[in-house]
């Protein structure tokens, strides 16, 4: 019995062990390409594309669920130069994570940009026909995605709206530029830096607060009904179980938890 569980307990440290350092390369890649604007274009020479339309994702069906399709560089240059439009409009794209094997993953919408969207518009069901998809709501689609589709849709539907709602300069008027990989827009006329910030919108939440890992994880064990405490708050509640949140939720607790075991 202390032989079985001696290695189990090894392999699950092993496996946590591995997980965490996963983490920790993606991480550092992703912040090199952030920072780093001709690291950045090199990786969308061998990265991925997912498009957008209207901030509505290209999506595939199948059987029961969608599918998010990527696209090559060069295959998203062919696409852009049959349908009219520049090849520098892969500019506009944003970084929104990587593969464990360090291929990058972009965004691009081809329906915000001003000086591109009527053409764009105009061009839309060809667009989705020749990609063999559609362009839709991602809210509509949420729950038929797989969880990682899901979380890099709704990471890239988030930056993608940010960069259309802050193209111009709050203090000077002046239009503002984005680094390569979307992680930041600057003024060129006083380099003022704007970087993306999830303030809460009171008109969708009511409220909104930080929890610790233990509350978290605390939360993760709960059973039973949603009742009122004695002091007359409300436990704090975690979505259900087959909601994607939930599993996103459970991955970062897991990831608390392999990052404090002993080395």
């Amino acid at each position: 019995m202390s032989l079985y569980c001696g290695i189990a307990c090894r392999r699950k440290f092993f496996w946590c062990y591995r997980l965490l350092s996963t983490y920790v390369t993606k991480t550092r890649y992703l912040f090199e390409l952030k920072e780093d604007d001709d690291a950045c274009k090199k990786a969308q020479q061998t990265g991925a594309f997912y498009l957008f339309h209207s901030l509505a994702p290209l999506l595939q069906t199948s059987a029961h669920q969608y599918l998010a399709p990527r696209h090559s560089l060069l295959e998203l240059e062919r696409l852009l130069g049959k349908f009219g439009q520049d090849a520098q409009r892969i500019e506009d794209s944003v970084l929104i994570g990587c593969s464990e094997q360090q291929e990058a993953w972009f965004a691009l919408d081809l329906g915000l940009d001003s000086s591109f969207s009527i053409s764009a518009s105009l061009h839309k069901p060809e667009m989705e026909t020749e990609l063999k998809g559609s362009f839709i709501e991602l809210r509509k689609a949420l729950f038929q995605l797989n969880a990682r589709d899901a979380s890099l849709l709704s990471t890239a539907q988030a930056l993608l709206r940010w960069h259309d709602a802050h193209q111009f300069c709050s203090r000077s008027g002046q239009p503002t530029k984005k680094n390569v990989a979307g992680s930041k827009r600057v003024c060129p006329s006083n380099n003022i830096i704007y970087y993306p910030q999830i303030q809460v919108n009171l008109r969708e939440l009511e409220t909104a607060a930080w929890f610790s890992h233990d509350d978290v994880a605390t939360a993760l064990k709960r059973k039973g009904p949603y009742t009122q405490q004695q002091n007359g708050t409300f436990p704090f509640w975690l979505p259900p179980k087959l909601a994607i949140s939930h599993q996103l939720i459970k991955e970062w607790v897991e990831k608390q938890i392999c990052s404090s075991l002993p080395a």
